[in-house]
């Protein structure tokens, strides 16, 4: 039956996570230091004193007040302390003469709103080997970020690294080393730095920011990195569980797991409880996976939530067939209820037999009962527990059993087991009535 093989396109969901970490960082110009007072050389006096005068005119010259906020404009109205700028550079000769032409840079770069001169001087005051060892880390930081700023990541990377190792915490430092890292397509190194942020965050008694958590599961999404998207999803579910953020963190974990329709169908029921569909493809991978020779209650179910949302069309010809076989099939599978059931609880019963009773059940919403079978399930030689298990939280969730379901989910083990994790943060939020 071709139509269930059907393509849909994938979602942008993934890639919407990757919020960035550094917006709202302190502008480097803020790193000003005043020059030294020990002696610099005479050659860079004659240029230096003549450079800081005239860039403290400028502050109050009229073309310069009037281009404020606009570095183009701003740059054309500077453009004399700028020639004077390049000179002062130039005559910079002595580690004294680099440190206060740096110190000087600084300003010509704050009033400019320059980041290009604002690293030039963050970097020749770090080079001269004069700037106090109180203050490295964090000039250091705010060369890292105008680094960042100008896409040169490696360049940020190590100037961060020297700020964070220097004891800088100020501005989300670390933060920044980690996006650093991630924009540099090295979303391992990057994501572990991100997590020991979020640790001293935690350690501080203040939850992450949802973006760290946003960034992380993109970075993770595009790197197709499992166990790191598991635990970006996980947190961002627990802390900002919203209807986007559900949708995000299940789809970043279904993408890059690539369940098969099984466990696929498991994740997809938990985007069904947290109301967290966003697109056609969620609803087309959810009858996909269900089947409508399999579960005919549950796709008819689907497809009306689906239709009713203007999420999937009645007339597709996917749409029309899954519907057509499942109700062909739907009268007939509720009327078998009562054989599964006895079935399953003869004594000789099989694992596969007691399975398949409270799958059948479950999809029909009939919770209670299908959380009796699992239990029985479990106890049969040859049991797909992960399966179980995870069905069996399910179906406690279902009907009411919060703790017991949390419980349940602890022990999946295997590929099923971020899956489970999700669900069991779904089953902590209907407890606390939050879900």
């Amino acid at each position: 039956m071709t139509p269930f093989g059907k393509a849909v396109s994938r979602s942008a969901l993934g890639i919407a996570m990757a919020a960035g970490l550094a917006a709202g960082f302190s502008a480097p110009a803020t790193a000003q230091r005043q020059p030294k007072a020990e002696s610099v050389s005479p050659g860079f006096g004659k240029v230096a004193a003549p450079f800081q005068k005239a860039v403290a005119d400028a502050k109050t010259r009229p073309n310069v007040v009037a281009a404020k906020g606009n570095p183009a404009a701003l740059s054309a109205a500077l453009a004399p302390e700028k020639a004077q700028f390049e000179a002062m550079m130039a005559a910079a000769a002595t580690p004294v003469d680099k440190y206060n032409a740096g110190a000087l840079a600084l300003g010509l770069g704050q009033l400019a709103e320059d980041p290009a001169i604002l690293r030039r001087g963050l970097t020749i005051m770090i080079e001269s080997g004069k700037t106090p060892p109180a203050d490295l880390p964090r000039l250091n930081f705010f060369l890292g970020q105008t680094a960042f700023q100008a896409k040169d990541y490696a360049a940020a990377q190590t100037a961060l690294q020297a700020a964070v190792s220097g004891g800088y915490r100020d501005n989300d430092a670390d933060a920044l080393l980690a996006q650093a890292y991630i924009s540099d397509n090295k979303a391992q190194q990057g994501l572990t730095i991100l997590r020991q942020a979020m640790d001293a965050k935690r350690a501080a008694g203040v939850v992450p920011p949802q973006n760290w958590y946003r960034a992380g599961l993109g970075a993770a999404y595009r790197g197709k990195l499992l166990d790191q998207a598991a635990f970006f999803s996980i947190g961002l579910a627990q802390h900002y569980p919203t209807k986007e953020n559900w949708a995000g963190a299940i789809t970043v974990v279904r993408d890059i797991a690539k369940y098969p329709a099984q466990e696929n169908l498991d994740l997809l029921r938990l985007m069904g409880r947290t109301n967290s569909f966003m697109e056609e493809r969620d609803y087309i991978e959810y009858i996909q996976a269900a089947d409508a020779r399999r579960f005919p209650g549950e796709v008819l179910s689907v497809i009306n939530t689906g239709t009713t949302a203007g999420k999937l069309r009645a007339a597709d010809p996917f749409i029309t067939e899954a519907r057509t076989i499942a109700n062909g099939r739907v009268a007939a599978d509720r009327a078998s209820l009562p054989t599964l059931e006895r079935d399953a609880r003869a004594p000789n019963a099989s694992a596969a037999t007691v399975t398949a009773a409270a799958d059948t059940f479950l999809s029909y919403g009939q919770a209670a009962k299908a959380a009796e079978l699992y239990t029985i399930a479990q106890t049969k030689p040859g049991a797909d527990l992960p399966r179980v298990l995870t069905r069996l939280g399910i179906a406690q969730v279902d009907s009411g059993n919060y703790a017991g379901a949390q419980a349940t989910f602890a022990k999946v083990t295997g590929p099923r087991k971020s899956m489970a994790d999700l669900w069991a943060i779904y089953a902590q939020q209907k407890a606390a009535g939050k879900a």
